[in-house]
């Protein structure tokens, strides 16, 4: 394997690597904010403070009251929070409205209450991967407990039209949730414009650490906690908190915010320098998503006449990912592409290049000029 200097890393969908300032903090927490919150002395006062803190700034980000932020484990803890917490809370409606095209930790919720007698809906998209109103209209009814989409989608980087899925959900008195892991920190998310009722975070998603994550649950919201212990964050999500992380969030979250709109731009320009240049080298480059509202970060695209995992692996230089699965020699498309119409034999030539705040011109141009080489002698 190359040195990890000489990779180029573009799977920040799939991970960011924590800010040095974050380090710093967590760090800082580590030592000095080491109490229990819950304890009424010195120390235990430091981290709530700490935490309340840190809670303050993932308001700040989306537009919340610091009392509608829980801490939890990460986006998959918060989307099964989300989903479980209200169908529980609301047995007397037995329907569940979710997409096609959504993460594992959204869909496997969704299929458990399926398999415990709730109906769930799975609404389509169109061929650039948007959420279809018109089938969401026709699908929520005042039958239907949840309506859960993503706020945007992991593979493709395509916004979904969340704010006018959430006000037809609540035309039905059906309660609102999205999964925002991949759309925190880099674009707006501001729950009172779009609407939702919960919303999930993920802190690995933007530059903090691994094993941190938060809810958003407006007040008033109806919902059950999964696990029982002690009457930690409202009572909704017993255990300690992770102070030390908890802080890495909340300062990844402040940091976030304070260069958002500079960063999309910056980002955003790469992107389409890197889509460009690989269309000019590949004949027949298919870019999913192209046309739609879609994460400034987020390119995902089809080499011809290749596997994804196939050209990945013939760019050892190059740190990326593909949506597509292998079984036994076969390669199968990514089930979001699918679900967008996307040919079989197209789709398992896609590969996911995802940027971030360390991406510069010179890795783009690197990474265009590798792909391109790998593609020309894969299909010579």
């Amino acid at each position: 394997m190359p040195p990890d200097d000489d990779v180029i890393y573009l799977d920040h969908n799939a991970t960011t690597p924590v800010l040095p300032e974050v380090v710093d903090a967590v760090t800082d927490a580590l030592r000095e904010a080491w109490g229990n919150p819950s304890s009424a002395h010195v120390f235990g006062r430091r981290a709530r403070d700490a935490v309340e803190g840190a809670r303050a700034q993932v308001a700040a980000l989306l537009n919340a009251s610091p009392s509608e932020i829980l801490f939890t484990s990460g986006g998959t803890e918060a989307n099964n929070l989300a989903i479980r917490g209200v169908t529980a809370a609301r047995p007397d409606r037995r329907h569940v409205v979710t997409s096609t095209i959504e993460h594992p930790a959204t869909a496997r919720p969704a299929a458990l209450l399926e398999s415990t007698g709730w109906r769930v809906t799975r609404v389509g998209v169109d061929g650039m991967g948007r959420c279809l109103e018109g089938d969401a209209e026709q699908a929520i009814t005042a039958s239907t407990a949840l309506v859960s989409v993503m706020h945007s989608n992991n593979e493709t980087g395509v916004i979904q039209p969340i704010a006018a899925l959430a006000a037809i959900a609540h035309r039905h008195g059906a309660t609102v949730h999205t999964d925002a892991a991949q759309s925190v920190g880099k674009v707006p998310v501001d729950v009172n414009a779009l609407g939702v009722d919960l919303l999930s975070v993920a802190g690995h998603k933007l530059y903090a650490p691994k094993g941190v994550g938060a809810l958003f649950v407006r007040t008033g919201t109806p919902l059950a906690p999964l696990l029982l212990g002690a009457g930690h964050e409202r009572g909704l999500r017993p255990g300690t908190e992770n102070v030390a992380s908890v802080v890495g969030l909340g300062l990844a979250c402040q940091l976030a915010a304070r260069g958002l709109a500079a960063e999309a731009t910056r980002v955003a320009a790469l992107r389409d320098r890197l889509a460009s240049a690989l269309r000019a080298a590949v004949p027949g480059l298919v870019i999913n998503g192209e046309g739609a509202p879609r994460l400034p970060n987020t390119l995902n695209a089809c080499f011809p006449r290749v596997g994804g995992t196939a050209l990945l692996a013939a760019c050892p230089q190059l740190a990326a990912s593909t949506g597509s699965a292998c079984h036994d020699g076969q390669e199968s498309a990514s089930p979001v592409l699918r679900a967008m119409g996307v040919a079989e034999e197209i789709a398992v030539g896609a590969v996911r290049l995802t940027l971030g705040r360390g991406t510069t011109a010179e890795h783009v141009d690197r990474a265009a000029a590798k792909l391109s080489a790998a593609w020309k002698a894969l299909t010579a």
